[in-house]
């Protein structure tokens, strides 16, 4: 292989030096050079389409005449059903009927048409009884209550107000008709009367504050002593109440501030005096004023909603205490209201009067101590929603703190023992509730509701006469526009009452004897048979389950019972 590149190297090293080594030479001459003659191309240039045009391509039609005949049949006139838009309203309502044990019923209702500027009406209702309860007392009631109500629209304000009379009789019937008590001696009578009155402003300006201011007074009093000269010694009872409210909406957010005043005065007799007939004097001066600012705001197209604010109280009773209460809630719909979970926290002060504790147990005397119901602390949370088009229900917890709760015990001062007093405690309630809804257009609905109290008390083994389990069950049912069926069930369990001496179906627990109240079962149906649109009849029949359930201690109710009557509108 090295042989080769010497070899090849010497080759080329011997032919340059010979190529270098050769002379110059000069050639000189004349050359011609010859041009073709040129030509001219005589058509101008053009753009060639490469498209193809499609050629227009016609078919005549035939000219065929066929012969043809036409005919006309009768056409029937529409039929066209005219529904008014607003079903027609009747100025008055009547309802008059009688049940068993002489019980009558009356109703009227008067009011207002349809208007968009004023509304108006007066209510008048009456029911009583003359009938007794086998083995006790005379038991007669009746029951009158009247109502005059008005009211203004305007697009910036409404105005509306209320006037009210009742007037209730009872008997204290708790003991045995072996007594031969005269039926005086154990009646007693409410009378009530006041107004209330608000004004509520509506400017659509974002601007604007808007404002409501609601009035109230009221007058309640027990029965007066035949005695001319005891005639004071009764409960009299005067309250009047002023609650304002304002708010302003900005953006989001809506500021409010609610400032609140209401007094209550309660008089039994004479202060600083005693009787040994009616007992000692009693009198009570009860104010409380609350301020409540708070913030409301809104957000993810207003789906979630959130409040928070103080509630500062000042409760000027038989010492002057101030209160800070807070005021907060969360909510948030979900999937178009599908469901809606809620929580919050809340306090504060609740009057107590005579009127309220009269209207929860008619058989308390007259002679009591009030206090006022004080919350601490409160909280709560649930998710309400709906399942479908005609399904809706509701689940929610409360965990409370609750101090001077009125509870209802028999008075023993009284030697017949027919009459109950309050005493208040500390209760810590935990309750558990839960409703489903169904309703069917006005044809059919369904209310059920189910309700857990777990009561813890202070000074008391229980919560005297609060039921531990409570069922609801409402329904009504509209066959053809001409029968009306309403259902109404009430189921209570775990209620005890406080007594003051063995016997049967009484336990002892903490030095206290216990006696209890039994299941409540209460049914009641109604049926109405629409003659016309004016006329119609109506059967109530009522705890026809015939339980003599005790309502309060030694205070059975009426066994089964009817009504039955007539309606008209006109």
């Amino acid at each position: 292989m090295n042989n080769m590149k010497n070899i090849f190297t010497l080759t080329f090293v011997l032919c340059a030096h010979f190529l270098f080594a050769q002379k110059e030479v000069v050639l000189i001459a004349l050359g011609d050079r010859s041009i073709e003659t040129p030509e001219r191309i005589s058509s101008s240039p053009k753009f060639n389409d490469t498209m193809v045009r499609p050629l227009s391509i016609k078919y005549p039609l035939l000219s065929l005449k066929h012969q043809t005949s036409t005919s006309f049949e009768e056409i029937n006139p529409a039929s066209i059903k005219t529904i008014d838009k607003l079903t027609q309203l009747y100025k008055t309502y009547a309802k008059i009927g009688v049940g068993t044990e002489l019980m009558p019923i009356a109703e009227v209702f008067f009011d207002s048409d349809r208007s968009k500027k004023y509304t108006y009406g007066v209510h008048v209702k009456h029911l009583s009884s003359f009938g007794n309860i086998k083995d006790y007392a005379t038991s007669t009631f009746d029951r009158t209550q009247t109502l005059l109500c008005g009211g203004i629209k305007e697009k910036k304000y409404n105005f509306n107000g209320k006037i009210h009379y009742n007037n209730q009789g009872l008997h204290y019937y708790g003991v045995s008709d072996t007594l031969g008590l005269i039926r005086d001696s154990i009646a007693q009578r409410y009378s009530d009367f006041g107004f209330n009155t608000i004004f509520k402003s509506f400017k659509k300006d974002s601007v604007s504050l808007n404002y409501k201011i609601e009035l109230s007074y009221n007058n309640y009093g027990s029965k007066k002593p035949k005695q001319k000269n005891s005639q004071e010694w009764r409960a009299r009872e005067n309250f009047f109440g002023l609650k304002t409210s304002a708010w302003y909406k900005l953006n989001k957010e809506t500021y409010a501030v609610d400032l609140n005043m209401i007094y209550n005065g309660y008089r039994y007799g004479n202060f600083n005096d005693s009787s040994p007939f009616f007992g000692e004097g009693i009198r009570s001066d009860n104010t409380v004023l609350s301020l409540k600012p708070n913030i409301t705001t809104t957000l993810k197209e207003s789906r979630f909603r959130a409040m928070i604010g103080l509630d500062l109280t000042f409760d000027f009773h038989n010492k002057t205490k101030v209160y800070l209460f807070p005021l907060a809630e969360l909510k948030y719909s979900m999937f178009n209201d599908i469901f809606i979970p809620y929580a919050g926290v809340r306090g504060g002060v609740s009057q107590t009067t005579f009127k309220n504790l009269t209207q929860e147990n008619e058989f308390l005397l007259s002679n009591i101590n009030l206090k006022n119901e004080k919350t601490p602390i409160e909280f709560f949370g649930g998710i309400k929603g709906t399942l479908s088009k005609k399904v809706s229900f509701s689940t929610s917890v409360r965990f409370v703190n609750t101090r001077d709760k009125a509870l209802y015990i028999i008075d023993t001062i009284n030697t017949i023992r027919n009459k109950f007093k309050v005493i208040y405690d500390t209760i810590n309630l935990t309750s558990i509730n839960a409703s489903i809804s169904y309703q069917e257009n006005e044809k059919l609905k369904i209310d059920l509701l189910g309700r857990f109290n777990s009561y813890s008390l202070l000074n008391n083994s229980y919560a005297w006469n609060l039921p531990r389990l409570e069922f609801l069950i409402k329904g009504s049912y509209n066959l053809f526009d001409k029968f009306l069926f309403q259902l109404d069930v009430t189921l209570e369990e775990g209620r005890k009452s406080l007594v003051y001496e063995s016997g049967p179906n009484v336990f002892e627990e903490n030095g206290q004897y216990i006696q209890e109240l039994g299941f409540i079962a209460d049914l009641n149906l109604s049926i109405e048979y629409r003659y016309n649109k004016r006329i119609s009849a109506f059967l109530e029949l009522n705890n026809f389950a015939s339980q003599r359930y005790q309502r309060w201690y030694n205070m059975p109710v009426q066994a089964f019972q009817f009504l039955g009557g007539l309606t008209f509108r006109f």
